[in-house]
This record gives C-alpha cells, structure tokens and sequence, in this order.
C-alpha cells in the first residue's frame, strides 16, 4: 500500500457533500455552530437555502432532522461525534431511530486525535451508542475515497446512518476506482496467520504492522472494516478459519465498538482467540494526536508487538 497525501476525511465529507448536493435537490444540511471545523460550511457556500444552522442546540437538531426527513427531504446533520452521538442520544434513538427515518448524521472530531480538545471532545463511546439503536448502520471510512464513496452509498442507502469522520490527515491509499459497499469488510492483503481487523484512520497502521510482521515471518491478513454494523460476519469466519487468531484495531474504547462486534460474531460461530486494540476504557487527555495514539498503543510498531506475543501464544 503506497502512501500518498494525508487528508482528513472531515474535508474529504465536505468537498462529497456538496458534490451530493448538486445531484440531488432533496438534500439539507443542518449544523450545530460548527460548520467550519465540521467542513459542512463547504455545502452553504454553494446551497445557502438549504443549509440550516441550529445553533448549539443538537438534539433539538436531530429532532428537526426527523421532521425535514418525514416531509421526503434527506438530512445530512453535521456536528462533533460526541455531541452528535452523546449529547442528542435521546433524540436520535427516539426521534430518528424508532420511526427508522432517512437522515445522515455526521460526526466529525471523533476519538482521540481529536488531540488539544481533550477528554471532553476525544469522543471514543461513538460506535458503541450509535450500534446499540436498532436499525442504525455505522460507518467509519479510513481515508478520502472512501469517505466519499461511503456518504454516497450512505445517500442510496434508505433509512438511518451514522458516518464517523476523523480531524486527522491520514494517507489516501484507495484508488479512485476502488469498490467500496456498505456490509462488506475489504481484505487489503493476505495471510494466514492472524487476521487484524481495523477500522477508520488505524487501517494504514494495521498495513504497515502487517509488513513489519511479514519481515518476522508472520503472515499477517489486514482486514479493513469500515462498516461497524452491520458486520460483514462472513469475512470475520473466515478470518477466524483461515488465522486461527484475530486482532481488531479501532480508535474507540475497547468496550462496545468494533473489536465486541467481532467478539460476538466469533463466539458464536467460529471461537478463537481475539485481541481487542484501542482505548482500554480510559479517557483520553489534552496531547497532540500522535503522541496520544502512540501512548495507547495505537501504532504500527505497537499493533505488530502485540501481534507477535498473540501468534506466539497460539502456537
């Protein structure tokens, strides 16, 4: 996998925001105060009369969403994943998630590289609220042409979605012609000794741990899942099948994202050990990004490490 730019994909939401925009005239955008760092001020520049600021004010947004949706519009709601996933959690769940309405809700500045923000805004309880709403499908795109590809998909798709868009540059690695479907993991390189299954700006680290693995003899298969539910359960069997152990990688508390998604899948269906990669049910702190993702071990050199004790006690 060839480096190329970093781009983060709160800006790759954006630019495809408005591209969505000028094909379909039914698509609104709400924001809650944030539309420059959220990027969706891209999409009032250029459709002013179908953008909404609601002010810091965001489950009075979701609510207004839900009513946008029931009247045939698509709203695409923008704000921080833990205002968007935190703070409007009931309304989401109540006002969008039970009558299983069309909106797009966008969260932006998730996880721990957020970085300055601190604890408050290192939002890493995102996928496991957002998985626990029936109906609600979750996404979380690893580099720009994903992202794209994924807020069109999410645009066909009917029904709630929540996209999770990260503030970090992160190499684009993807090409343009790249498939990219809602519900399907995409193997990025084989192997048969351990599957390491990552999500969102740690797919790149889990590559380049996959190569650092490989120079140690180790074949490692790099998984990336971008859809957190639903799981493409039939790719994690055969991961489990063919490896005999898996890792997840994921910017998230350990507890109620993906690596329990997997868990849950393996257990009843195909048991083996897995090795859960992310925020150990901590909060984070005020850092830059990198140094935040290093000292949780969320590096290529820490992914490797742990991927070698892991094989080391299967065999």
């Amino acid at each position: 996998m060839a480096e190329q730019k970093k781009i983060a994909t709160r800006d790759s939401f954006g630019r495809a925001l408005v591209e969505l925009g000028r094909q379909h005239k039914e698509i609104v955008v709400m924001d809650a105060d944030l539309a420059g760092a959220t990027r969706s001020g891209m999409f009032k520049k250029e459709f002013p009369d179908r953008f909404f600021d609601c002010g810091i004010a965001e489950g009075n947004m979701m609510s207004a969403a839900a009513g946008l949706s029931s009247m045939g519009l698509v709203p695409f709601v923008s704000t921080f994943a833990m205002f968007a996933a935190g703070r409007a959690f009931e309304q989401v769940r109540n006002g969008i998630g039970y009558p299983h309405l069309n909106v797009k809700i966008c969260a932006t500045h998730a996880g721990i590289s957020v970085g300055a923000d601190g604890a408050t805004h290192q939002c890493c309880e995102d996928f496991a609220l957002m998985r626990s709403i029936p109906g609600m499908t979750v996404l979380c795109p690893s580099d720009d042409v994903e992202a794209r590809k994924l807020l069109a998909a999410a645009y066909e798709l009917e029904g709630p979605v929540y996209l999770r868009f990260g503030r970090l540059g992160v190499p684009v690695f993807h090409d343009e012609n790249a498939e990219i479907t809602i519900g399907k993991g995409e193997i990025l390189r084989e192997g048969s000794d351990v599957a390491l299954i990552a999500t969102g700006i740690l797919v790149p680290e889990a590559v380049k741990a996959a190569e650092k693995l490989a120079a140690a003899g180790i074949e490692a298969r790099v998984i990336n899942m971008a859809t957190i539910k639903p799981l493409d359960e039939e790719c994690v069997r055969q991961a489990a099948k063919d490896c005999g152990a898996i890792l997840t990688v994921e910017e998230h508390n350990i507890i109620g994202g993906l690596g329990e998604a997997v868990c849950a899948t393996v257990a009843e269906t195909c048991p083996v050990p897995v090795c859960r990669i992310g925020v150990r049910d901590c909060f984070g702190h005020s850092a830059a990004a990198e140094e935040l993702l290093a000292e949780h071990g969320l590096t290529a050199e820490s992914i490797a490490a742990k991927a070698q004790q892991f094989v080391a006690r299967k065999g």
